[in-house]
């Protein structure tokens, strides 16, 4: 099924840039949207984020809105055919239980949206509110609707914010975040993102294969005996590996270069170590992995999107670290998604 996808543009809203060209280009130079926030961590002690260069005086729902307005339009422009079609949304946003979450409503963000927009999809809208995974959810409905004929374009968007005050609050209080007292946390930061998908073609950017699962032993668990954490053993990234690299027919060897959500916290970036020594066989050349981190930090339910017109741009302009691309990402509470990408028709 997910053979029928292909990526045909992308928009970005971040904090290195406003674009995906400009955004793209800033993340491959390294560079970093990192800076001093109005939160405090104590005493004299800001919060470092990476907030969207974006009026302060929009916040909360209504800059959501704008920014995952600005990356659907910035999408739809690069295909005038696609604003006339029966064109799907899918809208991945923050879990729907994170404390300080910057949308209140769904269906009134979903209705903020269209009205920037001007009605940007005829088809139906559904909303996935898992976090960072979202899009590999997303990324199975979207095959699902062109595979049936239900849609002939489908826009996967995410848009999400750590830089809340409710957010902030909670995860200092978990000691979560980066702070000059906790080396292993990660840094806030908000985006928006989009990819416009439709039917497969030749020499299009396109899905070969996708893996869903979730991991027992998610970060700071507290599940085995007298509240300790069962022990990390990758068993959930692993298994969504396992699936995506089976569907499109190849080993874990054969991949180019991955692209990761790595937040930050040793936690991710042991996971994706295991999954990987898991299920390489024999000698591979070097395969190096991405991740938007380095650059925008946590962006939650944008960084699939972020991750997948990363990798588009990559292949387009010849600078990719090979083909096909694996792009990962996993949530708090242990959902993992794994999705394959060729530059090529199989």
């Amino acid at each position: 099924m997910t053979a029928e996808l292909a990526i045909l543009a992308c928009g970005m809203v971040t904090a290195v840039g406003l674009d995906a060209p400009s955004a793209c280009a800033a993340m491959r130079a390294r560079l970093d949207g990192f800076q001093e926030t109005r939160f405090q961590s104590g005493p004299d002690e800001p919060v470092v984020g990476a907030p969207v260069p974006i009026t302060h005086e929009m916040l909360g729902e209504r800059r959501m809105a704008y920014m995952a307005a600005a990356a659907i339009r910035e999408c739809l422009d690069a295909l005038p055919e696609a604003r006339a079609a029966a064109t799907h949304l899918i809208l991945c946003v923050a879990e729907a239980d994170r404390p300080g979450s910057p949308v209140g409503d769904n269906a009134r963000l979903v209705q903020r949206i269209g009205a920037l927009l001007a009605r940007p999809a005829n088809g139906p809208t559904r909303v996935i509110s898992e976090g960072r995974p979202s899009g590999h959810a997303a990324l199975r409905t979207a095959a699902r609707l062109l595979a049936n004929g239900e849609a002939e374009y489908v826009v996967i968007a995410g848009v999400d914010s750590y830089l809340t005050s409710g957010t902030i609050t909670h995860f200092l209080g978990e000691n979560r975040l980066l702070t000059p007292d906790n080396a292993n946390g990660f840094i806030p930061g908000e985006a928006a993102a989009a990819i416009l998908c439709g039917a497969a073609k030749r020499g299009a950017f396109q899905l070969a294969g996708l893996g869903l699962s979730r991991e027992p032993a998610f970060i700071y668990n507290g599940l085995d005996e007298e509240g300790a954490h069962l022990p990390l053993r990758g068993d959930g990234m692993t298994a969504a590996y396992r699936d995506a690299l089976a569907e499109c027919g190849i080993e874990m060897a054969g991949l180019g270069y991955r692209i990761a959500d790595l937040i930050g916290e040793q936690y991710w970036f042991k996971q994706s170590a295991l999954a990987s020594i898991r299920l390489v066989r024999g000698a591979h050349g070097f395969q190096d992995i991405w991740s938007p981190a380095e650059s925008l930090g946590n962006v939650g339910a944008a960084v699939v999107p972020v991750m997948i017109a990363m990798a588009m741009t990559a292949a387009a302009k010849g600078y990719s670290g090979g083909t096909p691309v694996l792009v990962e990402a996993s949530s708090d509470s242990g959902a993992c998604g794994a999705a394959v990408f060729s530059a090529r028709v199989q």
